[in-house]
């Protein structure tokens, strides 16, 4: 038994994730400590996270306080890792997904579908832009950044008719109540590991992976390590219109992934593919041959990986 350190993020759904790891630890015997960390992604609020350097902003600084033995351990909300960690770093322990969907939210209207034309729809992700406009693609998608709550507070002050979010993230802050619509995957597909939390460490410190194995979903690691594997074989971050979700039935993991164009151009490249999995490297290799087949369908349908400089990151 020992002390552990979790750096977080200071907003109130990290804070919970982090909360949540550690009253798990402390079940097992541990006493924990948190170290509240204010990311670079959490002070940029007036650009889209696709134009100023993707989602690593919010775990840079984290990382930095794992390297230097300030804290043993971060906890993320696995869709903002990015698909390749720095060198010296690795990804423990994948714990058990919450809902992986995504959920509209609005205080004026039932569902997507009740949404008068040119209504304002509140996102920033270019995955949900490219999968919204392919549903309607008479609205008209506005950025919106920040923490959950600031992206509520938006809304409620009737910048938006209505908005995009993780139902994950409500439901664990109880705000489920606000969720007016769930957008099954065949209608709006999640992005890779949405739901599912991952505690992130140092390479070199087998004494916390070890004490993390117990918090380990091998369900859960087995389908977000081969949508993420999707992600990383198409150069995926919060640069490209990327959705990869996977579902186990006993030992067949099956993948879909869809690729969109955020400005509503192109049809969506969908994909799906099943196989026999195992192990995290089976399941890896399964997304793999999903991104070769994905990138196919892009470049056939005059799609391309490079977006056009707008979305690029700084």
């Amino acid at each position: 038994m020992s002390h552990l350190t979790i750096a977080t993020r200071e907003s109130r759904l990290a804070m919970w994730q982090a909360e949540h790891v550690k009253a798990l630890l402390e079940q097992l015997g541990h006493t924990v400590s948190l170290l509240g960390m204010t990311t670079l992604g959490d002070q940029i609020l007036d650009r889209s996270l696709s134009k100023v350097g993707g989602k690593g902003l919010f775990v840079k600084e984290l990382e930095v306080a794992l390297e230097e033995g300030r804290a043993d351990l971060a906890v993320h909300s696995l869709k903002d890792v990015p698909m390749e960690l720095p060198e010296g770093f690795v990804l423990a322990c994948v714990m058990e997904r919450e809902d992986p969907r995504d959920a509209f939210v609005s205080n004026k209207y039932t569902n997507l579908a009740s949404l008068p034309q040119g209504a304002v729809v509140g996102t920033s992700s270019l995955r949900r832009m490219a999968l919204l406009r392919a549903l309607r693609p008479d609205l008209k998608i506005e950025p919106l950044r920040g923490n959950l709550d600031t992206r509520l507070r938006k809304l409620d002050d009737g910048l938006y008719d209505g908005i995009v979010l993780a139902a994950a993230g409500l439901k664990r802050l109880g705000l489920g109540e606000r969720i007016r619509e769930v957008f099954e995957p065949a209608m709006m597909l999640p992005a890779a590991g949405q739901g599912a939390l991952g505690i992130e460490v140092c390479s070199d410190r087998q004494d916390v992976i070890d004490a993390l194995a117990p918090l380990a979903h091998q369900v859960s690691w087995l389908a977000v390590s081969a949508e993420r594997a999707v992600s990383r074989a198409m150069g995926g971050s919060c640069s490209m219109p990327l959705a990869a979700f996977s579902t186990l039935n006993g030992n067949t993991l099956t993948i879909d992934a869809a690729w969109g164009d955020p400005e509503g151009a192109l049809e969506l490249v969908c994909v799906r593919m099943s196989a026999e999995v195992s192990d995290l490297a089976s399941a890896t290799a399964l997304g793999e041959r999903v991104a070769v087949d994905l990138k196919a369908g892009v470049a056939a349908s005059g799609g391309t990986l490079l977006l056009p400089a707008a979305h690029s990151p700084a």
